[in-house]
């Protein structure tokens, strides 16, 4: 198998992130409203508010996954800082859900939403996640998420000779486990989870690893030998246990 391995769509032949990058996005969207139509006990937002959410959720992810992309391969991106492909290039999916967060709560405090409205994002992060991985897995060492060497019997050798881990096919199986396992945990709860604990518990599971599977990774260190995504995710998990100790607290 070569890499990029182009992908035959019609009489074109497509880059694998062109294919599925629109996807994950495509089939995450999909499966956001398919689920908050079958979830009865989520409160039900005007059509113009759930279209805000969604996008202060997009502007924050790009804005989130550009910018810990840069920071975590500064010299990768930062010669390239006068090139407008730089705007193209470069994404980080940690960044990406902590930035849509962040965008989400904004678009909510504008709107005056008070009730969380994250649970419904679970499943449909984790199968864009899932989708998108599979495009950095085919688009080979130009991607930047591959792994560093090893000899284990599923290694992929990307086109550099060295055969490495396929750290993007490990995180479109985490991934998918991490929502099927939390799905299973709130359906045999004695309790119902209170709105908002199971996406926010996605997300501490997530960054948790990213902070793991980083290990497996070429990667630049700021302090204590972590990387810039490695940093992020443990601020991100600080945030997610803090949040969660507020959701226990808040009134029911």
């Amino acid at each position: 198998m070569t890499f990029p391995a182009y992908l035959p769509v019609g009489p074109w032949s497509l880059h694998p992130h062109a294919v599925f990058e629109p996807l994950a996005y495509f089939v995450g969207a999909r499966l956001y409203f398919y689920r908050r139509r079958r979830d009865a006990t989520a409160p039900r937002l005007p059509l113009e508010a759930t279209l805000w959410l969604f996008i202060g959720c997009i502007f924050g992810a790009w804005a989130g996954s550009k910018v810990l992309a840069w920071v975590e391969s500064p010299s990768h991106y930062f010669p390239l800082a006068a090139d407008p492909r730089l705007l193209l290039g470069g994404k980080t999916i940690a960044g990406g859900i902590l930035g849509g967060w962040l965008g989400i709560e904004i678009a909510k405090r504008a709107l005056h939403i008070t009730h969380s409205t994250g649970d419904a994002f679970v499943w449909p992060l984790a199968v864009g996640t899932a989708l998108g991985r599979i495009g950095c897995f085919l688009s080979g060492l130009e991607d930047h998420t591959y792994g560093i060497a090893t000899d284990l019997p599923w290694a992929v050798d990307f086109g550099d000779g060295l055969s490495r881990h396929p750290t993007q096919l490990y995180e479109s199986t985490v991934v998918l486990l991490l929502a099927a396992g939390l799905t299973a945990l709130s359906h045999r709860a004695r309790h119902p989870w209170t709105s908002g604990m199971s996406f926010r518990l996605y997300v501490g599971g997530y960054l948790f690893w990213r902070l793991g599977v980083e290990f497996l990774k070429p990667r630049e260190t700021w302090f204590l030998n972590l990387s810039a995504i490695q940093l992020a995710s443990i601020v991100g998990m600080i945030i997610v246990l803090v949040s969660l100790r507020r959701l226990a607290r808040a009134p029911t």
